[in-house]
């Protein structure tokens, strides 16, 4: 497999009241096309920042990334953002969606903005309905994002990631803020779209979550301390086997 993220010697300084803090020091990791990446560790460890700063939402400080043959350092604030917007698909733990639009034309907002592809407008719609019956939400079209419930409006947002075909999705805590039921279905989702070739690179917190990925970074204090491959997640009856193999390996880790 090819290699679509390749970080090196990443570092991530913030200065708050003339102090620095060392976010990330000297991170190195790549993430090979198809893989579903985890990235966990304690509160404060540096887990989001390193997923914005790999995927440009965030200038890193030293270091390089290389995306896709693109490195992230040389390219200019536009050119980041034709980048995100062309070639990665993002899920927060908050479902940010424009509240005056309806679920349908929040989703296919980024196809509309993307001057890379060669659609029509009612092309782009036509494969956010396509999007929507995929992940079972098709009948919230035409609803606001306030009457829908959390689960549908988490699988609107992977439909929005999609939109544009993205190499890889980044997303951060994205069953955070759902009960376990709903969290199981997003994730179901996420799983099928990895199984498809989406490259996935996610944070979270829990080990239901990331036992489902092919491979878990354990992050300390802005230094990945250690790696578990678990392995292409296949059937539901491996899953408490697999949480309990990452649960160990994480307490080994200090977890």
């Amino acid at each position: 497999m090819s290699v679509v993220i390749d970080v090196k010697d990443l570092c991530k300084t913030y200065v708050v009241n003339k102090k620095q803090n060392n976010v990330l020091k000297n991170v190195n990791f790549a993430v090979e096309e198809g893989e579903m990446v985890a990235v966990m560790g304690p509160s404060g460890s540096g887990k989001s920042t390193l997923l914005y700063t790999v995927s440009g939402m965030d200038r890193m400080t030293a270091g390089e990334v290389h995306f896709n043959g693109h490195n992230l350092s040389e390219l200019n604030e536009n050119e980041m953002a034709e980048l995100r917007l062309n070639e990665m698909g993002f899920i927060f733990q908050q479902m940010y969606m424009m509240k005056n639009l309806s679920i349908l034309d929040n989703i296919i907002l980024p196809g509309v903005k993307s001057k890379k592809k060669d659609m029509s407008r009612k092309e782009v719609e036509e494969k956010g309905r396509m999007l929507m019956k995929k992940l079972g939400i098709e009948e919230t079209a035409n609803n606001d994002i306030n009457e829908v419930s959390g689960g549908q409006l988490q699988r609107a947002c992977i439909c929005r990631s999609m939109i544009n075909n993205p190499r890889v999705i980044f997303a951060d805590e994205p069953t955070g803020a759902l009960n376990r039921t709903s969290s199981e279905e997003v994730m179901e989702e996420l799983v099928k779209l990895n199984r498809e070739g989406t490259t996935v690179m996610l944070v979270t917190h829990d080990v239901k979550v990331a036992a489902k990925c092919s491979r878990v970074l354990y992050i300390v204090d802005g230094n990945i301390k250690g790696e578990n491959r678990l392995g292409i997640f296949g059937k539901e009856t491996e899953l408490r086997e697999r949480e309990r193999t990452l649960s160990s390996w994480l307490m080994e880790m200090g977890w």
